[in-house]
């Protein structure tokens, strides 16, 4: 590890800590389950598995999961002579998606590719073709794009927008990068959360959060009085070389998803979030105490929500976080849908989340900054130490809570690309710009 002056831990993931292969494809009868869970208490770090979840957690506790479904969203296709390889990252209120033009590698991945502009026709599977028509957030990574049929030139309509979900549906794999040896099904990617879409919309990329658990562990939680809170967040493609905050990404928090968790936490349980994605959505769905409008639109209608909203800033209708930040007025969730591009960062903390299920990122992921929100620099410090070098080697995590005397503060980790499991007791709220430890 090398620390910065004024910067986050910089970490060097050794070459042979990514799983190449799904625990459950390695032979040996593993299953989801089967992988590694670091759990922190304060300055204290300790290996159990990810089957052993349940017994971290106390009845009235709630986890919200990601019910978003994985796609099939690559798809090869050729502009001019030149093979590229089409990431459809998200769909749009107006029947476009938001795609990604990458180049084959040659082993089976991708690398970033240049030179995409305004009007680029990408001929793809089937004799449809796609047209580029705008950027999507600025710089020539995402487009705006638009599926039309064959030589005739006409929308190819479809649910979602202009008939991708077909298209994936026939021609599509899974995304897939470097690190892993080879392509995998569908199958691999979806969580036991998952729901299907009548629309065909889902996530580029899994909600990898949710990947280790399994029927078993779900009948435990639920036999211990643990609850879920299902949540969506469409997730895009995020390629490795991208550092920065995600563009802003389509989400939905049901009206019994945000009861629970308000009646959670005015009971005293605990809230996790199963990901980052799942922070987003929750976080982006909540309001001050009393307040008839907010951060999220009513569920049901459309429009855009947090859109254009930077990480580290805030909307004069959101309240002050309640932990990492300083003291607002209480806050709830209410039912929401629309669109968010909200980062939680370092200095502002959560506001209805006290805990953090997730996996092991690099020093420059948008992630680190969530884990070093909730948990501080030298707590991520000290769990990714432990989990690179350490006698647990496990994962990372991160979270402190809102009251004392309930009990002890868990996080947990496990092995990228297998997530991490994180869960914070109630605890004293810090000042302003103080970490949580």
């Amino acid at each position: 590890m090398t620390v910065g002056r004024g910067a986050a831990p910089v970490f060097r993931v050794p070459d042979g800590l990514p799983a190449r292969l799904p625990v459950e494809r390695r032979g040996g009868g593993a299953g989801r389950d089967a992988v590694r869970l670091l759990v922190s208490r304060g300055p204290e770090v300790s290996g159990h598995m990810f089957r052993e979840l349940p017994a971290l957690l106390r009845a009235g506790d709630v986890l919200v999961v990601n019910t978003s479904p994985t796609l099939a969203a690559a798809v090869d296709g050729e502009v001019g002579r030149a093979r590229v390889v089409v990431h459809f990252s998200v769909s749009g209120d107006d029947g476009r998606w938001a795609v990604e033009l990458r180049e084959p590698d040659g082993t089976g991945t991708t690398r970033a590719r240049a030179g995409s502009r305004v009007d680029t026709a990408v001929r793809l599977p089937g004799g449809a073709r796609l047209v580029l028509e705008e950027s999507a957030g600025g710089g020539d990574r995402l487009w705006w794009a638009r599926l039309v049929a064959g030589a005739a030139g006409r929308a190819a309509h479809g649910a979602a927008g202009t008939g991708v979900p077909e298209l994936l549906r026939r021609y599509g794999r899974p995304v897939r990068y470097a690190y892993t040896e080879r392509d995998q099904p569908l199958s691999a990617y979806r969580t036991v959360f998952a729901l299907r879409s009548d629309d065909g919309s889902g996530s580029a990329e899994m909600p990898a959060a949710g990947r280790p658990f399994t029927a078993r562990v779900v009948t435990d939680l639920v036999r211990r009085g643990v609850q879920f809170a299902p949540v969506r967040l469409d997730r895009g493609v995020a390629p490795p070389e991208a550092v920065g905050p995600p563009p802003a990404e389509r989400f939905s928090v049901p009206e019994a998803s945000a009861r629970l968790i308000n009646a959670a936490r005015a009971g005293g349980g605990r809230v996790i979030a199963v990901g980052a994605t799942a922070v987003r959505a929750v976080e982006s769905a909540v309001e001050p105490l009393g307040a008839s409008t907010g951060a999220g639109s009513p569920e049901g209608a459309s429009g855009g929500v947090r859109r254009g909203q930077r990480a580290g800033e805030r909307g004069a209708a959101d309240p002050a976080p309640r932990d990492g930040g300083s003291a607002g007025a209480p806050a709830v969730v209410r039912a929401a849908r629309g669109w968010t591009d909200l980062m939680v960062a370092p200095g502002l903390g959560t506001r209805v989340v006290d805990g953090l299920l997730t996996g092991l990122h690099g020093p420059r992921a948008p992630q680190r900054a969530l884990l070093r929100a909730l948990a501080g620099e030298r707590a991520v410090a000290r769990a990714y130490e432990e989990a690179l070098h350490g006698s647990a080697a496990a994962g990372a995590a991160a979270g402190t809570g809102r009251r004392a005397g309930r009990g002890p503060r868990v996080r947990g980790g496990a092995a990228r690309p297998l997530p991490v499991a994180r869960v914070r007791g109630r605890a004293s709220r810090p000042a302003v710009g103080e970490p949580s430890q």
